[in-house]
């Protein structure tokens, strides 16, 4: 009585990465990284390379698992000499400090660009020479913390939008002079009031300002004497009348919506106005007395 020897057959390697299989290549190493089964078990260890760099994208030590099992794969790098080792951590805490060292960077640029700012900005309002008199006999100290606070209160001015309140004002007298009178609309309250803050708009408005308000104390108050006071002078004029003529604008736009109007659909010229459900019993009429 012969016995008869069970072989199991063993599956045929499928490298899940580029699909060949061990009969097509069989010099090419493989390997099976992970807890998969099956076909889809085995690599080639080159695919797997491959397959490594394009997930790490750079970052060598970043871990990769699995897209199938979810088994989180070992990788062994082979031992680094000194030099390397240090020049390894060196990259890392540069990379780490990086982020801080460039938002310290853009915060100084900031901030010297607000001290330049007021230094122009008071020489500009009290005169060159006098400017400069007084920045040479001031504190150091209160030169840096005050220079910067120039632009920022400008900024915080130019937010202070006080022509609005007037505008309401003007909006609820007019609505009550108006009251007896045919009116085509009334707009919503604040509707015609708010405006968009633009902060370009706001930002280079404020920085402008000085500028604005020198040039027009030189046309407007030639004859006082003192720079500052002209200075003071032509910004508090530009300011009344800018919002003189923004009031006199916003109150237009008030009168203008009140007026609008929504004209009729024009009917057609020579034909009748038709009756599309009476149209479509008489369709449905004709309809069963052909059938």
């Amino acid at each position: 009585m012969s016995s008869l020897a069970v072989v199991e057959e063993v599956p045929e390697k499928h490298c899940w990465v580029c699909f060949a299989t061990e009969g097509e290549d069989g010099r090419a190493e493989w390997g099976n990284p992970c807890r998969c089964k099956g076909c889809t078990k085995w690599i080639h260890q080159s695919c797997l390379q491959r397959w490594l760099d394009e997930k790490q994208k750079g970052n060598n030590g970043g871990p990769v698992s699995c897209p199938q099992c979810g088994t989180e794969y070992r990788i062994v790098f082979p031992k680094m000499g000194p030099l390397v080792y240090f020049l390894q951590h060196v990259d890392k805490a540069i990379s780490r400090v990086s982020p801080f060292a460039a938002v310290g960077v853009v915060v100084g640029t900031v901030y010297w660009s607000a001290v330049t700012y007021g230094a122009v900005t008071v020489m500009q309002v009290v005169g060159h020479k006098k400017g400069l008199y007084v920045m040479e006999r001031a504190d150091p100290l209160f030169l840096l913390m005050g220079l910067p606070t120039i632009p920022v209160m400008l900024v915080l001015g130019k937010m202070i939008r006080w022509e609005d309140y007037i505008v309401r004002l003007l909006h609820r007298y007019s609505g009550q002079h108006i009251r007896g009178r045919r009116m085509h609309h009334i707009p919503l309250e604040g509707t015609l009031t708010r405006d968009h803050l633009s902060v370009s708009r706001t930002l280079c408005g404020a920085l402008i300002f000085p500028s604005i308000a020198s040039l027009a104390g030189r046309l407007l108050f030639q004859r006082v004497p003192s720079s500052l006071q002209r200075t003071l002078l032509g910004g508090i004029a530009f300011v009344l009348m800018k919002g003189a003529l923004k009031v006199y604008f916003k109150q237009q736009q008030y009168l203008i919506q009140t007026n609008r109007q929504i004209l009729n659909y024009p009917e057609s010229n020579g034909e009748p106005e038709r009756d599309g459900g009476n149209e479509r019993g008489e369709e449905d009429m004709e309809d069963s007395g052909n059938e």
